[in-house]
């Protein structure tokens, strides 16, 4: 596999999991009773940027790591998954 296409599916999934992660933990200025002046409710009180990012890549890794070991030990391909739509020849 070209470390390009490796690197663009572990982007795809990075992407996709740091919306999963980002609610994890959250906690908003309305649930502390600590509302400042000019921010919504909804505003988390302490971002956990580092935290977020490190959770996310772990996890994106883990997913790549499987995709990776199924596609290369056991010979899983995106030609094995069942179709949807039915192809006529």
């Amino acid at each position: 596999m070209q470390w390009l296409s490796a690197f663009a599916i572990f982007f795809i999934v990075w992407w996709t999991v740091l919306f999963i992660v980002l609610p994890i933990g959250l906690r908003t200025q309305s649930e502390d009773g600590d509302v400042a002046l000019g921010t919504v409710a909804s505003a988390p009180t302490r971002f956990k940027g580092g935290q977020i990012v490190l959770m996310t890549t772990v996890i994106s890794l883990a997913i790549c790591g499987i995709w990776y070991a199924s596609t290369w030990y056991f010979g899983f391909s995106m030609d094995d998954l069942p179709r949807i739509i039915p192809v006529y020849d």
